[in-house]
């Protein structure tokens, strides 16, 4: 029946997930509606797809592409396991599509994604954004400080991305030096887990690395969220690479000796307590993928986000 192929353009966005064949139809992530308006929305979720500044593999440019495709696996009747609810009954989520920029004009790129993003955040939906290198997360961490002040940043990543620079460059291995010397970012009320790459410097950022995470378990990465962050508003920016190679392949520097899906998918499950403001997944990279083992991974941390989102709401209301 027609009505059951190309929700992105045929459901209404009050429409909990229902069944569309995986193979077919019009992608959005999750079979949400596209759409720009924003009127009545809980949670947008916009592409950013832009590569330009990574320092290995290029790729992630098709990143966004790639996760909503994955996620038409996880688009089921009933929800995702182990919610055991749809968050689309009580929450209302558009795809807004992707950014725009003009790759022509390199240095005027990361003030669109900041334009854009600030216009989404103004008419205040929660914003989930998909990489993209990862540095589109320094723009969309300044528009967020621009509404809630400093944030305490989540971040899991196999590299801290705080490697000092004397000018200010579009790097992804930089973005969070600035963010913190300029004060977008409480570099005291901020952890970076899952890191396994030298830095000389934390930059006031506390460490919980990848053996942290292996030794101690779960739980015990958890706790050490909790405690770093404490009542602040926060931000979660999650590089796909955080992921050991085995579980994301297809990403522009992978670094072995990383987190399993399993244990990034019960990290995020178990921060109900964290007063989050915005989050971003990036570093997907398709075209160094297998059987879409790095996309639907993206995907499914995507979903057990908003699912905590929707937890959240419920417990504060």
């Amino acid at each position: 029946m027609t009505e059951n192929i190309d929700l992105a353009i045929n459901a209404a966005k009050t429409d909990p997930m229902g069944y569309e064949p995986t193979y077919s139809g019009i992608l959005s992530l999750f079979r949400r509606v596209y759409s720009r308006d924003l009127s009545g929305s809980d949670i947008a979720t916009w592409g950013i797809p832009y590569d330009l500044s990574v320092t290995n593999r290029p790729g992630a440019r098709f990143g966004p592409r790639a996760i909503r495709s994955a996620s038409t696996n996880l688009a089921w009747d009933g929800g995702p396991w182990p919610w055991g609810f749809d968050p689309f009954e009580t929450l209302q989520m558009v795809d807004y599509g992707d950014c725009y920029f003009d790759h022509g004009y390199p240095q005027s790129i990361i003030d669109a994604i900041y334009q854009q993003a600030k216009s989404i955040i103004d008419q205040t939906p929660f914003l989930i954004s998909m990489g993209g290198d990862h540095s589109v997360s320094y723009p969309l961490i300044k528009a967020h400080a621009e509404k809630h002040g400093p944030l305490a940043l989540i971040q899991v990543d196999a590299h801290s991305d705080t490697w000092a620079e004397p000018d200010k460059r579009i790097d992804h291995g930089s973005m969070f030096y600035h963010a913190i010397n300029e004060g977008l970012i409480n570099a005291e009320r901020s952890i970076q887990v899952g890191i396994r790459t030298m830095n000389s410097s934390t930059h006031g950022c506390t460490i919980f690395d990848a053996n942290s995470v292996h030794i101690n378990g779960v739980p015990a990465t958890i706790d050490a969220i909790e405690n770093v962050v404490g009542d602040s508003v926060a931000y979660l920016t999650f590089d796909i690479d955080g992921l050991d190679p085995a579980f994301a392949p297809g990403t522009g520097t992978p670094v072995c000796g990383g987190l399993s899906t399993w244990q990034a998918q019960t990290i995020i499950r178990g921060l109900e307590n964290i007063d989050f403001v915005g989050m971003d997944l990036v570093e997907v990279a398709p075209a160094y993928d297998h059987a879409e083992i790095t996309a639907l991974a993206a995907a499914s941390l995507l979903l057990d986000f908003i699912c905590l989102r929707k937890k959240r709401l419920d417990k504060i209301a």
